[in-house]
């Protein structure tokens, strides 16, 4: 493409939804790869769905809302929301379809290696007794069988739940009568995946789908009819929250009204069994007003069935990826006191590679130290049994300072945080909600110790949330410092969230939306700068996302002037590279792997002087403009090496990592075939990496 074709065509731009869409394709690509274990491979086939469900009923359902307003303006890729909102229904049909053929190859995998999937009709005497005697005792009792007809209007059906649509007979009744209707919700409270029996001699691991079970029983939900037809379907409802923050008494109590009401959210999508009887599509698109977005599954509506799979099969260990315990990070190995240890170094702790058990205790010694007088911290996704807060109760019940802020709109865990916003409150911490408008997303934790006649401040910058269940399976920072610049910007980050202070001017951190969009295109043009005087001139940026214009045209003019950038981002990329004259010096990334890439890492050349920075933003105008969020400048030089040399291994990927081409597609990464290096595994074996004698690998 000429830079004039590019401005006439206005496709300077990868639109945000569709770079998505590309994203989960890289994602379901991993279920296609025969390299990958079979086991793992039904669990990316699940994470395709649940990623799907979300993208749906947040961003497709925007889409539908601005249709519905008569909105009609381009955005600056060039689309309006109903042309992209076809081009959209279109490509994920595409998806699913593609989906479903990758479920069945890998359950004729599965097949092959003794583990089945059954119907009622395939079950042995034994398999049969004991289904029968499970439906009656277990699922009959909470089955609700709901009938639509002129006194019995359509029921609320609930969003992404399963749902039977079974179309009746009266016994004795002429063919020609309009047929009953009625639906069957499949219990959300027992488990969709039903293990079989099987002889003791016998290899074979069977089992069979809940819904399939109901099926065949059906007839026992509806004495003196007869079933014409038995499908599934399932409905997506609009879950964005509308929080009217500047009106709320009581933000926890607007957030649950909001929760309620998602019930309610509009269908944004429709999920039919194939061969679905047409009398039961009538009066579903009727009641739901659903005309485009109905998808006709050849398989088992919602694949997150499939994230069970793993756990419940006992078989070979090929099947699975092989069992990695991370070790405990070396610095505080030997060394049980974490306030001695941070007062000789800084500390990188680089997750799920190194185990998270070392910030857990951290914060328990906190809550025990005599010494220690307060502890802050925020929390955006915290897990559901999380050892954080009951430390951080058991501090404020032994009379520290504690204070906590709670995230109460992370979507999708609104409800958890809500819990434990209740569960600190009563424990006498400080809690609270963030500021008006925006979301808290950054990662901190401060704690304050009296030592001898001073105060120090220890404090924890981290790339991802606080939860003990993702730092095993998503790649994320997490600093450990006493540096006096961070120590200070800590304590007043903190009294700007929670109190009116705005004037300080930062000695370290760059903050979210005050300043960081600012620091980082000063940042970017810098480096042109340098460029443009033959100085060394470098960026390296890894993140989750790139969608926001300003700074994708920063980068660009950077290119232009001479900077080579390289861009490693997992998801959602709206830059388009390899433009001649305005990108042909920008490469973009994107690896897709066992564990979930989110850490962020911003490397600036800066002529030979080379700044490293952690942050909780990807570059999208939400962070950027509507969240707080945190950019850390890494003083230590040994941890700003062990930061280039992350970034060195995943430039170096050339069995899992995908390149951006021009066209938006992405392709294998270019690398000597006899030389494989896979990113994720090389830093399984952090302990030999992580501290070399070498310089940095950049």
């Amino acid at each position: 493409m000429t830079n004039l074709e590019i401005k006439e065509s206005g496709s300077r731009y990868i639109n945000r939804d569709l770079s998505w869409v590309e994203f989960n394709w890289r994602v379901l690509q991993e279920a296609q790869d025969p390299e990958t274990p079979l086991l793992e491979r039904a669990k990316f086939l699940s994470i395709v769905s649940s990623n799907l469900d979300e993208f749906i009923s947040v961003r497709v359902a925007g889409i539908q809302d601005q249709i519905r307003a008569g909105y009609t303006k381009k955005d600056f890729t060039g689309y309006t929301p109903a042309g992209l909102y076809k081009r959209l229904i279109g490509r994920i049909n595409k998806m699913v379809a593609a989906q479903y053929r990758t479920f069945r190859d890998i359950t004729k995998q599965l097949h092959k290696a003794n583990i089945q999937f059954l119907d009622y009709e395939d079950l042995n005497t034994t398999q049969r007794k004991a289904m029968d005697t499970y439906f009656h005792d277990i699922v009959f009792p909470v089955l609700t069988p709901m009938a639509v007809d002129q006194s019995r209007p359509f029921p609320l059906v609930h969003t992404q739940y399963v749902y039977l649509a079974v179309v009746l007979q009266k016994e004795g009744g002429e063919a020609e009568e309009e047929p009953y209707f009625a639906v069957v919700q499949i219990p959300s409270n027992l488990s969709r995946l039903l293990r079989l029996p099987r002889h003791s001699n016998s290899k074979k691991q069977s089992f069979m789908l809940l819904e399939e079970l109901i099926k065949h029983h059906i007839h026992t939900l509806f004495s003196g009819y007869l079933p014409l037809a038995v499908h599934e379907f399932r409905v997506t409802r609009n879950a964005d929250l509308t929080i009217d923050e500047e009106g709320a008494e009581d933000l926890l109590e607007e957030i649950e009204k909001e929760l309620r009401k998602r019930r309610w959210g509009a269908p944004v999508r429709l999920e039919i069994q194939k061969g679905f009887h047409p009398y039961a599509l009538d009066l579903l698109q009727e009641e739901f007003e659903i005309e485009e977005a109905v998808f006709e599954i050849d398989g088992p509506l919602d694949l997150t069935f499939l994230s069970k799979l793993p756990g419940e099969v006992k078989t070979s260990p090929k099947l699975k990826y092989p069992p990695f315990d991370p070790p405990y990070p070396q610095e505080f190995a030997n060394d049980e006191d974490f306030f001695t240890r941070l007062s000789q170094q800084d500390v990188l702790v680089y997750h799920p590679y190194e185990c998270f058990d070392a910030l857990t205790d951290f914060v328990v010694q906190a809550a025990e130290d005599p010494s220690v007088m307060a502890i802050k911290m925020t929390l955006y996704r915290v897990s559901g049994n999380s050892p954080l807060i009951q430390a951080l109760a058991d501090a404020a019940e032994s009379g520290k300072q504690v204070t906590v802020v709670v995230e109460l709109k992370a979507r999708f865990d609104e409800e958890r945080n809500i819990a434990w916003a209740r569960k600190l409150e009563k424990a006498g911490c400080h809690v609270v909600y963030g500021l008006v408008g925006l979301k808290t997303h950054a990662k901190i934790l401060l704690v304050v110790r009296q030592e001898e006649k001073d105060l120090k401040r220890y404090v924890h910058v981290g790339t991802g949330n606080y939860n003990d269940i993702t730092a095993r399976l998503y790649t994320d920072i997490g600093l450990f410092t006493t540096h006096p610049a961070i120590g200070e910007d800590a304590s007043e980050l903190f009294n700007l969230i929670t109190g009116y202070s705005h004037s300080h001017r930062w000695q370290a951190f760059t903050i979210s939306p005050l300043d960081m969009m600012d620091k980082l295109q000063s940042l970017i043009r810098r480096e042109a700068e340098h460029a443009a005087a033959g100085r060394p001139a470098r960026i390296i940026a890894k993140m989750n996302s790139l969608s926001n214009q300003e700074m994708i045209d920063e980068l660009y003019g950077a290119s232009a002037a001479g900077v080579q950038i390289d861009l490693i981002v997992r998801g959602v990329c709206c830059l388009r590279p390899g433009i001649e004259g305005l990108s042909d010096r920008i490469t973009v990334r994107s690896i897709v792997d066992r564990f979930l890439e989110h850490s962020r890492i911003y490397y600036f050349e800066n002529g030979g002087q080379p700044e490293v920075w952690l942050s909780s933003a990807d570059w999208m105008t939400r962070n950027l403009t509507r969240r707080v969020e945190l950019m850390c400048p890494i003083y230590d030089q040994g941890i700003q090496n062990m930061l280039m040399r992350i970034l060195q291994l995943s430039l170096d990927d050339n069995v899992k990592a995908k390149e951006l081409a021009t066209t938006g597609k992405y392709e294998k990464a270019e690398g000597h075939p006899s030389q494989p290096l896979r990113s994720q595994f090389a830093a399984l074996q952090i302990n030999s990496w992580k501290y070399p004698e070498s310089s940095p690998l950049i």
